[in-house]
């Protein structure tokens, strides 16, 4: 009886208190920590094996590599934290509806982490970024004529479009690495 009794012990400390003890961050990733004395500590933890105090301290790992955000047919909208979209629905100047898809490469500042963790929270996915990136499409194709969005202006509605997400984006340390729209067609509307 004892012996089971020593077992269950030992389980429990290495499960619970030596685990808790270490943070291991995989490469391309930071840790943050929420400290329940200090709240959001502003050190982040680079690739590796770190410490922190079980049960006082709480680690969250962030993505730094270069995130995809799909705009496309095959998003679930049901994934409300998922980074993508469905394509968005636009008017252009001369007032054609416009389906755009595309990809937009994000990536988070390494030094802002804490900062977007506190303020922001978990969720920045669907509190900024698809609510930005669908107001700027859509404020962006509306400043174009249908032929000059579908032909000859695809690079500078690509180009617009990267510099007013950075321009929300980079504040609030979120690098706009690249605006790449694959799919622009004209959106029929049908009538019963």
């Amino acid at each position: 009886m004892a012996d089971s009794l020593d077992k269950l012990m030992y389980t429990f400390v290495m499960e619970d208190v030596l685990k808790g003890l270490f943070i291991y961050v995989p490469p391309g990733y930071v840790a943050c920590v929420y400290d329940l004395g200090r709240g959001v500590l502003r050190k982040v933890m680079t690739p590796g094996l770190h410490l922190k105090i079980p049960f006082w301290q709480k680690a969250k790992l962030f993505n730094t590599q270069t995130l995809e955000y799909s705009i496309s047919k095959t998003f679930n909208a049901a994934n409300i934290r998922g980074l993508g979209d469905q394509p968005i629905l636009t008017q252009t100047a001369d007032g054609r509806k416009l389906m755009i898809e595309g990809t937009i490469l994000l990536r988070l500042d390494v030094n802002q982490i804490p900062t977007i963790w506190q303020t922001i929270g978990e969720d920045f996915v669907a509190k900024i970024v698809r609510p930005t990136i669908q107001s700027r499409l859509r404020m962006v194709a509306s400043r174009f004529h249908s032929d000059d969005v579908l032909g000859t202006q695809r690079d500078t509605v690509e180009h617009e479009t990267k510099s007013e997400l950075e321009r929300i984006f980079y504040p609030r340390g979120i690098f706009v690495e690249n605006v790449l729209l694959s799919d622009l067609g004209l959106h029929e509307e049908r009538r019963s």
